[in-house]
């Protein structure tokens, strides 16, 4: 298994044991290609993932949320 945590602007969007699916984006740096997910459809988004750590498959499930004042942070677990 393998987790990625996402930072969701709005709260109450997703729920712990929800199914999501993420988007790929590239994004070009002076360190080379890296990338992000979001979860569709644009209700959170990860920090930017080297190459060699993007994910392989696009369906995970939320395992926990965890709130701030600013922001909710979702993890997420991905089968691979």
């Amino acid at each position: 298994m393998r987790t990625i945590e996402f930072k969701m602007e709005r709260p109450g969007l997703l729920n712990v044991g929800d199914l999501i699916e993420v988007e790929e984006s590239k994004l070009q740096t002076l360190q080379g290609a890296m990338y992000y997910y979001t979860i569709s459809p644009a209700l959170a988004m990860s920090n930017n993932i080297k190459s060699r750590d993007k994910l392989n498959t696009f369906n995970g499930r939320v395992t926990d949320i965890r709130q701030t004042e600013s922001a909710s942070f979702v993890t997420a677990e991905f089968d691979e």
